[in-house]
């Protein structure tokens, strides 16, 4: 739903199943029209707080086409219990991130260009500003696996249990959120601050960083 003058809606923590597939969608609209992610190129994930249950993206839909109908229903334990009968073939890795971590609650997973690119090229992604420092924070890593497999789910899951930005080589990324919003903000500042590291790059910078600890940045945020 847009407020008056087609703005959208603030997105503060929904309180209904529905309320998250609306969010969901406009995620979906947001990353592709950003540049974070082409056509089908990602899935969304979200659950209220405590719930056993999540919804997902239906597997090949398109993320800046999203209808209500395109999302499934699951449980925890992987089991499909409404919704799209057809979930994302990715679906493992929300279910695995989700069991580990009972504080998320949404999970934006893309494929963002410069994070990809300066991982593949050796270079680890550097947190330049205070937004970088505040919502990254720190990121994970997987090596590469095939999309949709159990070693690439497991892996993500076990490097959330201490990063909210997960990167998984050659692939994508994976951000949590105690909420949507949460979780779109912390996957388009990790992709700024691959872009930032990138430029920093072609400039012949190497070391620069920002200038206190994550923890000293959000004391002073």
């Amino acid at each position: 739903m847009r407020e008056a003058g087609g703005m959208r809606p603030r997105m503060r923590q929904a309180e209904t199943v529905e309320g998250l597939v609306e969010q969901l969608i406009d995620v979906g609209d947001t990353v592709v029209r950003r540049g974070f992610a082409l056509a089908s190129g990602g899935n969304l994930s979200a659950r209220l707080p405590g719930s056993e249950e999540f919804v997902v993206t239906g597997k090949g839909t398109w993320l800046d086409r999203l209808e209500p109908g395109d999302f499934t229903v699951m449980n925890l334990d992987g089991k499909i219990v409404g919704g799209n009968p057809d979930p994302s073939s990715e679906w493992k890795l929300h279910q695995r991130t989700y069991r580990v971590r009972e504080d998320a609650n949404a999970i934006v997973h893309m494929h963002p260009q410069h994070a990809v690119l300066v991982d593949a090229l050796g270079h680890e992604i550097r947190l330049l500003t205070l937004d970088h420092a505040v919502y990254v924070r720190s990121v994970g890593r997987t090596d590469f696996h095939p999309n949709g497999s159990d070693e690439l789910a497991d892996s993500a899951a076990e490097q959330a249990r201490e990063h909210n930005c997960v990167l998984l080589a050659h692939h994508g990324c994976s951000a949590l959120g105690e909420d949507v919003g949460m979780a779109l903000r912390r996957a388009m500042n990790l992709e700024e601050a691959a872009t930032a590291t990138y430029r920093a790059l072609l400039l012949g910078d190497r070391t620069t960083g920002f200038p206190m600890s994550p923890d000293e940045a959000i004391q002073h945020a």
